[in-house]
């Protein structure tokens, strides 16, 4: 896991077929590979556009947040899935899609805080939190749809409160997703993506007029989780989905089906995404992920990684958090 794309690759090299046929028919692997609309033809410089987790230092994360400490007598399950544990959060079921924009670590973020939200309230509370308000007015969080940070997300969240937000076209919630869900070259049920999109502008008022900006925040603690599959499996079998940040390789996006490992190909930048459980398939255990590239891509919207050997940093940047009324003590204050 470590050779990167020459730079004067990007501009002209596409998404390769190639890589399908080696690893469907050549290598012996986990996983089977296939054209995922969304990415065909698209040139490795425009894929990139897709990701955007800027890689956390170790010390800076743990000098920015406090770790998760676990009693680890739990007795785990070897297959858990957080949709079938907790079935009346809808957002648990949600496929987000991030458009043409670097803002995987924001939704990896809002779609953590959105399913504890609901998991936190005995699966009562079905706020979605906005990744829009995330994007656009974290000054501290990076460069918007050009990449950040997924641990100054949940700070962000922790300090100044976020505010309600769904999907793009919601008129019920404070800030939804400023872009629609796009097909990129290709025809599929949305239009196609075309070029990268700006980040869109903080705008502290919400679209609902019923809501106010300031009242309709929701606040949570911030805090990492050991890069231990015992530690990780713990914090969502208590607690609910985790946000993680892995380095994307150019045969991860013709991910079809089985346990990812990375195969051939160099790396294309880092990816932040949303780790809802675990599992064992063919004798091999596995995360068990959701992306934010919209239901057509990998297996409806999600795909499985290998679990255990922090394949490609999987392990490295788990960050998470609790959500809190605002006025409770937070994790670090007891």
């Amino acid at each position: 896991c470590h050779t990167t794309v020459p730079e004067e690759h990007l501009d002209h090299d596409t998404i390769r077929e190639d890589i399908i046929e080696l690893i469907n028919n050549e290598m012996e692997t986990t996983w089977k590979a296939g054209v995922n609309n969304k990415f065909k033809n698209t040139t490795l410089r425009d894929f990139q556009k897709y990701l955007g987790a800027l890689e956390t230092p170790k010390a800076v994360l743990e000098q920015a947040l406090p770790k998760m400490v676990f009693d680890d007598n739990q007795d785990l399950p070897e297959n858990f899935d957080s949709r079938i544990n907790w079935p009346s959060c809808e957002s648990l079921r949600e496929i987000r899609d991030q458009s043409t924009c670097g803002s995987c670590w924001a939704f990896a973020a809002s779609e953590t805080m959105s399913d504890r939200v609901c998991i936190h309230s005995g699966q009562k509370d079905q706020t979605r939190i906005s990744s829009e308000d995330i994007l656009s007015c974290c000054r501290t969080c990076g460069f918007g749809c050009n990449g950040g940070y997924p641990f100054a997300a949940f700070q962000f969240w922790q300090k100044e409160g976020v505010v309600s937000g769904g999907l793009f076209g919601d008129k019920q919630t404070c800030s939804p997703y400023a872009f629609p869900p796009c097909e990129h070259h290709t025809t599929g049920k949305y239009e196609p993506c075309g070029s990268s999109k700006p980040t869109p502008k903080c705008v502290k008022r919400c679209q609902n007029e019923n809501l106010n900006y300031e009242t309709d925040k929701r606040y949570g603690s911030a805090y990492s989780v050991a890069a231990n599959e015992r530690a990780i499996m713990n914090e969502i079998f208590k607690n609910g989905p985790v946000s993680a940040a892995f380095t994307v390789y150019e045969d991860f996006p013709t991910y079809k089906s089985g346990v990812y490992q990375h195969t051939t190909g160099g790396a294309l930048g880092g990816h932040a995404v949303k780790m809802i459980g675990w599992g064992v398939e063919n004798g091999v255990k596995y995360w068990l992920i959701v992306n934010s590239w919209n239901e057509d891509w990998g297996d409806k919207g999600t795909f499985k990684i290998l679990r255990g050997k922090n394949h490609c940093g999987i392990e490295d940047e788990i960050v998470a958090g609790i959500p809190q009324s605002r006025g409770m003590k937070f994790l670090e204050d007891n």
